[in-house]
């Protein structure tokens, strides 16, 4: 088992201001250590909304600190620190960059993502909440997601085709009002092969982790097809 990276050096007052890992940040490293055989190659590996770095930080451990760009998006400067902390707390060489979702690193990352990993504000509010969280820069960004929490998700999943590489592979956060089996639809009229790898439930939510590819991924392809 792979140990959970170590936030101890973030205290209570980044938290405020930053997503503090929780369920939904745990099930999600649980889809990525199920991965771990398929990540161990990736040589980019790009987190939209570090937040505390607690995710690119687990892709090191997979993948290895020196065997992989990590770059992590964030429109947080405290998250950019908090996440440049943790790298140095956790021996992974993270390179955050303040940006919106991918605003800075298109289209130099034009099909070069080996692994792409978002944990989006995917909570159901309506769109004028989700809008002035982000304005704000209040903690309430991290979470609040507009109309079906889709608001911030669907502006990347217009980005996800391009900024794949032939093996690169897609994880995303969602929920049931996110509707994950339209998502699926969505993105595989987008050309890519879709499907939810876990669920888990925490408290009142029921998380799913979607994970995507090219159809032609050598890996995923040969799985999918058995022995």
């Amino acid at each position: 088992m792979i140990p959970t990276p170590s936030t101890s050096h973030l205290s209570a007052d980044d938290f405020e201001s930053v997503y503090e890992p929780a369920e939904d940040t745990f099930v999600l490293l649980d889809a990525l250590e199920q991965d771990s055989d398929l990540l161990k190659s990736s040589r980019v590996c790009l987190e939209i909304g570090s937040g505390s770095g607690c995710v690119s930080a687990f892709l090191g451990a997979i993948c290895g600190p020196s065997s992989a760009l990590y770059l992590c998006t964030d429109l947080n400067p405290h998250a950019a620190r908090c996440t440049a902390l943790t790298g140095q707390s956790n021996s992974v060489p993270l390179n955050p960059v303040l940006t919106d979702l991918t605003g800075a690193l298109l289209p130099r990352l034009k099909h070069a993502v080996d692994c792409l990993v978002f944990n989006p504000p995917y909570v159901e509010t309506d769109d004028d909440e989700a809008f002035q969280a982000q304005e704000d820069g209040v903690i309430e960004r991290a979470w609040a997601g507009g109309v079906g929490g889709m608001r911030v998700t669907n502006r990347l999943l217009d980005q996800v085709e391009t900024l794949l590489s032939p093996r690169g592979v897609f994880y995303l956060v969602a929920v049931p009002e996110n509707k994950p089996l339209q998502i699926l639809d969505e993105m595989r009229a987008r050309g890519l092969h879709g499907e939810i790898t876990l669920k888990r439930r925490a408290g009142r939510e029921h998380l799913h982790i979607l994970r995507f590819s090219r159809p032609e991924h050598p890996r995923i392809t040969a799985a999918a097809a058995g022995p």
